[in-house]
């Protein structure tokens, strides 16, 4: 393939006239995906870290469940999107490491995500989210790879 001059490729020989073959696009797609995969990471971090400071706004499990929720549709649709039970996984990775490191006491004793009925629910009700969400995504991705 060929630069047409226009921002687009044209079919042919490749950069410094070497053809462009399979490896080339496939190591492209490794990168593509591997970035993706961080983004859902990153994404199921982020989440962890906002619901740690806002867990417990409003009226007491409303906001903890609001923030399971949106962890459960980020590995469902991290799942969907990478047509791979692994794109689930990625989020609900990322949430868990974030929450277990938020919820740890330091030397000094304080704890972002405290010991209260909102934080259980947030807690507890993220990783089932999370589980459950990769789950369905493992059972909907394997039966389709296997069509």
């Amino acid at each position: 393939m060929r630069d047409d001059g226009l921002g687009g490729l044209v079919a042919g020989d490749g950069a410094a006239g070497r053809p462009v073959t399979e490896r080339h696009r496939s190591r492209s797609t490794l990168v593509v995906t591997i970035a993706l995969y961080l983004a859902l990471f990153l994404l199921g971090l982020a989440e962890a870290m906002v619901g740690a400071f806002f867990y417990s706004v409003g009226p007491v499990p409303l906001a903890a469940v609001g923030f399971d929720l949106a962890i459960a549709g980020t590995c469902l649709f991290g799942g969907w999107g990478m047509s791979r039970p692994s794109g689930g996984l990625a989020p609900a990775a990322g949430w868990l490491i974030g929450v277990f490191v938020l919820a740890s006491g330091t030397p000094a004793g304080s704890v972002l995500i405290t010991a209260t009925r909102a934080g259980s629910w947030f807690l507890v009700g993220g990783a089932i989210s999370a589980a459950a969400a990769v789950v369905a995504a493992f059972i909907v991705w394997t039966r389709r790879a296997a069509r």
